[in-house]
Parts: structure tokens; C-alpha cells; sequence
């Protein structure tokens, strides 16, 4: 797969984590940082790398890293500041707590791209994932009128794009699994030890 030329991709690094206690990219699977797990998978597909943070340690891997252009407003603040950032038209949008996440995943999104659709999203077991996804540029005007009134929600902002959704399937699923506790990271990796 040759990297798009007009594609961005976007890691929302986040901050510390409340329920992780740490900020989620640093955390580790089989030695190596989820953040540079996620790094590896997107990059074969896009031509930039954008990490949405305000972390300085993320510098280290030296990509563009931009700021949360709205402090402490969530994930849909942290989608609107990649956007802004961002040069090309679609962007696949990643958040660093998906440590499995691999090229099957990415592939389906990317080869799911229509001329309406404003988001398409990924989608598993019945839950629609919005972190998981590829958004059109447009949405950035949408998501900071919402922001600017105060929305926080990213699937109601999602909602008021037009969306798509992928559903997975079940061999599928088990790369998109997401990891907020300590309980689930013990989980994640007791199960993909190698």
C-alpha cells in the first residue's frame, strides 16, 4: 500500500488519562509504546503525521505535534485542532489507546471512500467508534461552531456531519479494542503476549 498523497493522519495523544492515571500513548505492549505502535501502522498510508497534544515528550518522535486548541474540552476539541492543522481534504483520525489497531483496519476505512459521506467511521460490536475514522476537512467549521457553544460530545458532533459507518467483522473487532483501566491493559496484554 503506497502512502496517499492527500491524506493526513491524526493521533490524539490526549493528556493524562484520569481512569489510566498516565497519558495512554507512553503506556506499553510487548516493549513498545502504543504510541509508536499507532505511529508505524499509519504511516505507510499518509503523507503527514500530526500528534494532537500538550505534551512535549511527544516531540521525540519528531512529527508535527499541535496543541489542544481548547483545553481540557475532550476528544472532539482534540479532532477540530488535527483538522485545523491539517493540508489535505481526508484525515484518518486515531486515538493512542489502541494498541492492536493494525493495517486490516486502516485498509477498510481507507477503501470505504465515497464522494458524500463526511465521516466514515468504524464500527464494532453495534458501538460506532469516532476515534476510529476518516474525516473530511469541512467537518473543522461544524466541529468549532459546536465547540464554540459550548458541545463537548464528539458523536453528537459526529451526527451532525454525514456519516458512515464500517461494521467489522469479528476477527476484526479484537484490533479496535481500546484501553482506559489498568485492569484492561493487564487484560490486552496477557492476551497478546509474544
Amino acid at each position: 500500500m503506497k502512502a496517499s498523497k492527500n491524506i493526513t493522519g491524526i493521533i490524539l495523544a490526549g493528556g493524562k488519562s484520569s481512569r489510566m492515571g498516565t497519558d495512554k500513548g507512553f503506556l506499553k505492549l510487548n516493549d513498545r509504546l502504543f504510541i509508536e505502535h499507532i505511529i508505524e501502522v499509519l504511516k505507510p498510508y499518509v503523507s503527514e503525521l500530526i500528534i494532537v497534544s500538550n505534551n512535549s515528550d511527544y516531540d521525540v518522535f519528531n512529527l508535527k505535534r499541535v496543541n489542544d486548541l481548547i483545553e481540557n474540552a475532550g476528544p472532539l476539541a482534540g479532532v477540530y485542532s488535527g483538522l485545523k492543522a491539517s493540508k489535505t481534504k481526508r484525515n484518518i483520525v486515531l486515538s493512542c489507546d489502541i494498541p492492536l489497531i493494525n493495517s486490516e483496519v486502516i485498509s477498510v476505512l481507507i477503501n470505504e471512500k465515497n464522494s458524500t459521506s463526511e465521516i466514515i467511521q468504524i464500527e464494532s460490536n453495534g458501538k460506532t467508534m469516532p476515534l476510529i475514522a476518516i474525516y473530511n476537512k469541512s467537518c473543522e467549521a461544524i466541529f468549532e461552531a459546536l465547540l464554540n457553544q459550548g458541545e463537548r460530545r464528539l458523536r453528537f458532533a459526529v451526527n451532525q456531519c454525514i456519516v458512515k459507518n464500517i461494521a467489522l467483522n469479528k476477527q476484526q473487532e479484537q484490533w479496535v479494542s481500546n484501553v482506559n483501566t489498568p485492569e484492561q491493559l493487564k487484560e490486552i496484554r496477557n492476551e497478546h503476549i509474544h
